[in-house]
């Protein structure tokens, strides 16, 4: 539950839930030389199917993102073992991110066009703060049923999922 104090901004005289008050902060993250295998093992210990790449230089900044199927499927078109293979041959470089201080309808309106259900949360300098997923959403949307005001509702929820569930045309590539 997200105590009063904690809501920063005010707009039109209603709070404003910000992406700071509902992100997981202590988010797990891989380095592009990592092997797959730690990407994995970090997934499965950790309980998600995708973590940032952040860069090895110290900055922690994000610099991509794996997903278990990232992992799957560049083991499958490589034919090798996972320890063989590196997370910067797999990770997605397109990245969408957001700010602790985006608002609940931003971050949701950002999942939507980039067709993303997890969000790493970055600071101004592009370095790693948290993560915020479409299921962080969900449960707020859910808490928020009974207020008069709602950042985020079910139905915006549903048609969100709706846009990132929508089939993508794929082509193999030659093995």
């Amino acid at each position: 539950m997200i105590h009063p104090t904690e809501i920063k901004h005010m707009h039109q005289g209603d709070p404003i839930m910000l992406v700071e008050n509902l992100m997981t902060r202590r988010s797990q993250a891989c380095q592009p030389g990592d092997s797959l295998a730690d990407a994995a093992r970090l997934m499965w210990e950790h309980d998600c199917g995708c973590i940032p790449v952040c860069s090895g230089d110290g900055a922690h900044r994000v610099i991509g993102m794996i997903t278990d199927r990232d992992i799957c499927m560049d083991a499958l078109f490589q034919g090798k073992a996972l320890n063989d293979l590196r997370v910067s041959d797999a990770m997605s470089k397109s990245l969408t991110t957001c700010r602790p201080s985006d608002s609940f309808a931003q971050a949701e309106r950002i999942m939507r066009e980039a067709r993303v259900r997890r969000l790493p949360v970055v600071n101004a300098d592009g370095a790693l703060l948290g993560m915020l997923s479409l299921a962080d959403l969900a449960r707020e949307a859910v808490r928020e049923r009974v207020l008069p005001r709602k950042e985020v509702t079910e139905t915006d929820l549903g048609n969100t999922l709706a846009v990132i569930c929508a089939a993508r045309r794929h082509s193999l590539a030659a093995a």
